[in-house]
Order: structure tokens, then sequence, then C-alpha cells
């Protein structure tokens, strides 16, 4: 993909180098590496989030070393905290096969680093750019080449503390770092995430309009897909589930492959990634475009608890409480409608209800779908969410086709609501506010009437 403007990733970088200086630390942090699809043949590259965070590059090999910097050496460069990234050389005959590099020359412009290195020099030079750090951040357990090589350079470091260089002591994981900044989306990545929100509508819609019994579900998958592509993004966020009848009941359906019957629903968990950053949305509406009695019966008590779990989203209120929230309005509903019997309360405790809302009600969202950051605080309570958190908010409920605790009409029937909900000063912005889930706002949709907004 293009090069982004580097400004962005300048600003990740700075309040990580400057959390480094603090430490007297240093980090490394690599991207992905390729991965094997079958034989010879390589999955498209995806780059490392953490690394992507930080530079906005998407070739593979490179890595990322930044300096907090030495206020007590007597180079004054080595006092000075930096940026060095190693990266491929332009190979002209290496393009002609994998494709164009930026190359060595032009990545400090390109990408605001303050020095760019050939990445085959990387473990020679590694030893000179870390002498002096006692703390080294380091991921270990991604690639076990090259931890064997990070491990050569510690005990290189080690062995100069003859010569009076302080020893590399400690070799941490970054994510500590580098999560809890990733956790706060700057306006620059709230633009993105809300044109993966904005493709991920025009997709859902389209789903709704061109869903019919006897479709395929891959015909739907492939339609979906298609749109987050030419759309401009860099493809689906994670695998699309596109489940219909009973296969809404398996939570992580992917087989995508059977058709699609009259009278049943269909549900479509899928997000665009725009520029690495994650939508990720479900969708539950009738295969002929009509609920039954007991689909929207259902569909509404989903539709209830998704709701009052939204409302819960606001600064200082813990994450668990939406979760909470969600339980007790579906329990509500389970009662109402006689698929539970007892103390909402009781059923609760004992997780009676289990068995049919089985997940948590959502998770961060970022540059991966189900993205970092931590969900307790240092006492392990639930922790409080505060503005620049986005987390999505997914109730369901999902009756077994082999459930015969129940009756034979509600068997089979599978519905999830997910939307993705930004934590704002005031409150919550719902990301995805726009993308029908009434159940008339479905039906509408089903019928084609939002085409026209998606058209223009």
């Amino acid at each position: 993909m293009p090069i982004p403007h580097p400004t962005m990733y300048r600003e990740h970088r700075a309040r990580l180098i400057a959390e480094l200086a603090r430490e007297g630390a240093a980090a490394v942090l690599p991207t992905a590496t390729l991965k094997v699809r079958n034989h010879d043949s390589t999955y498209r590259f995806r780059p490392d989030s953490d690394f992507w965070y930080l530079t906005g590059f998407a070739e593979p090999e490179a890595i990322l070393v930044l300096l907090g910097g030495l206020p007590d050496a007597e180079d004054e460069d080595l006092r000075a905290p930096r940026s060095v990234l190693f990266l491929r050389e332009r190979d002209p005959e290496q393009e002609t096969w994998t494709g164009r590099r930026l190359g060595i020359e032009a990545a400090p412009e390109a990408l605001g680093v303050d020095e760019a290195r050939d990445t085959a020099e990387l473990w020679e030079s590694l030893p000179d750019l870390l002498a002096g750090y006692a703390r080294v951040h380091y991921r270990t357990g991604l690639d076990e080449r090259r931890d064997r090589e990070m491990l050569r350079v510690v005990d290189r470091l080690r062995g100069r503390a003859r010569t009076g260089s302080p020893p590399v002591a400690e070799l941490v994981d970054p994510a500590t770092l580098v999560h809890e900044l990733r956790l706060f989306k700057s306006p620059e990545e709230l633009e993105r995430m809300r044109r993966a929100a904005c493709v991920t509508r025009e997709a859902h819609l389209a789903a709704m309009e061109a869903t019919a019994p006897g479709v395929g579900e891959e015909e739907i998958d492939a339609l979906i897909e298609y749109t987050f592509l030419r759309r401009g993004c860099t493809g689906a966020a994670y695998t699309n589930i596109v489940a219909g009848g009973a296969n809404a009941c398996i939570l992580h359906y992917v087989e995508n492959d059977q058709p699609l019957a009259d009278g049943e629903l269909l549900l479509i968990d899928a997000g665009a990634e725009h520029e690495y950053y994650a939508a990720d949305v479900t969708r539950t509406f009738p295969v002929n475009g009509t609920f039954s009695e007991e689909q929207r019966a259902l569909y509404e008590v989903v539709l209830d608890a998704q709701l009052a779990a939204i409302a819960e989203v606001r600064p200082g209120v813990p994450f668990d409480r939406a979760h909470e929230v969600a339980t007790e309005r579906l329990v509500a509903g389970l009662l109402r409608l006689g698929l539970l019997e007892g103390e909402p309360q009781a059923i609760i405790a004992e997780g009676a209800h289990r068995r049919f809302y089985m997940h948590r009600t959502g998770h961060w969202l970022g540059l991966d779908v189900h993205d970092c950051g931590a969900y307790s605080d240092e006492g392990g309570a639930s922790r409080a969410l505060a503005p620049g958190m986005v987390t999505t908010i997914e109730p369901g409920l999902y009756i077994a086709p082999d459930d015969e605790t129940v009756e034979a009409r509600w068997r089979g029937i599978g519905v999830r609501i997910e939307d993705d909900v930004l934590v704002t000063a005031e409150g919550a912005e719902v990301l995805t506010a726009d993308i029908p889930k009434t159940v008339e706002e479905i039906e509408a949709a089903c019928a084609g009437s939002h085409l026209d907004a998606v058209r223009s």
C-alpha cells in the first residue's frame, strides 16, 4: 500500500520514546514475517500491528530500533533519543519478482525516522546501538531464529561489561508500554476507524439487499469482501462470518458455504480494515426479508440488551458494566419468553443463561479486531473507561438446533448485534450507528430502501 503521511506515526514513536527515556531503555520492534500458505506460496503480507503503529511501513523484513537516549554518554549523538529503521535495500532484480521497495535512501523522509540502515546489517549493528542500555524491550516467542540472534546480541553486550559498558540486565516485553499507548486512539486513528466503519456499512447494506432464499453464504461473503476492497480498504479485518440458520449458533462459523433457506436468519459478522484499522460489526436479518414472530421476539431482546449496554459506555464506568447490564437484560427477556425459569440473579450467579449466551459483550478495537490493552487495573478490578478507548458492544442469543429443553419453534435461531463504540469526554459515540439494526430498519434494508444512500 502507499506510504501514509508520517506525522501520526512520528507522534506515536515520540510517545514511546518518552516512556523509554524515563526507563533509560531501548526497544527492538520487528514487523511480521511472511507466512507460507502452501508449498512456495505465501499469504498476502500484513505488518505487525505494533510495528505499523510506530512506522506506517508495510514491507517485510523490517525492524525498528528506538533508543531512549543516554544522558550521561560522552558522545553527544548517544545522549539524544532517536529512531533507527532497518529495512531492505532497493534491488531492481528482486523487485521485478516480489514488488517495489522503499529503500534506505528514501526511508527517513518518507517515514520520518531519524536514520535508516540495511536490514542485512542488523545483527552486527545492534550491539553498538544498544550499548549502555540496561533494559531492552523485545518480544520473544514470535520467531525462533530472530530470538537466537537477539540472545547473541545480549551475550555480546554482557561480554563488554569488562570494558566498563553497562550490560543488558533485562530483556522485557514491549507490550506493557506499546499496548497502553495503542489503547487510546488519536483523532487521526479515529479517522481511519470511521472510514472502516463507513465501508463496513456499505458492505452490510449490500449483503442485506442481495440476500434471498437459495443464495449461497459464499456469494454474500464474496460481495462483502469485494465491497471492502473496491472502496480502498486493506481488506477484511478478520475472517468474515456469514452464518445462515443454525450456523449462527456456531460463534466463529467461517465455512460460509451453505445455501440460505427461506424462513431462516442470516448472521453476518464482518468488518473492513482501513490502513490496518478495524471495524467489527454484526447484523442479523431474515433471509426472506421479514422476521417471523419468534425471530423478532429474540431479536428485540438482544437489541434491548445492546442499547442498554451502549448506554453504560462513558468515562469512569468499569469496562465490565456493559456486560453485566447486557446479561441482565438478556436474562429478563429469556424469562419473559419462557426460555428460562427462576430468579434472575440466581440464574446469572449459577450461569444457567450461558447455554444461550456464552461470550462476553465486548472487546477493545483498533489495529487488531481483538485489540490490545488491559481490561483490569493493577488490583484486578475491571478497568474504568476513558476517552479515546474504542470497544465493541455485541450481545447475542443462540438457541442450539438440538436443544430439546425449549420448544421446537425456537431451535436453531442465533442472533447477535454488534457496534463499535468510542468513549468520548461527554459519553460515547457509536461509530457504526448508521448501519440498520431496528426491526423496521432491517426489513427496509432487506427490501433495498437504503441503497440510494450507498450508491450516491
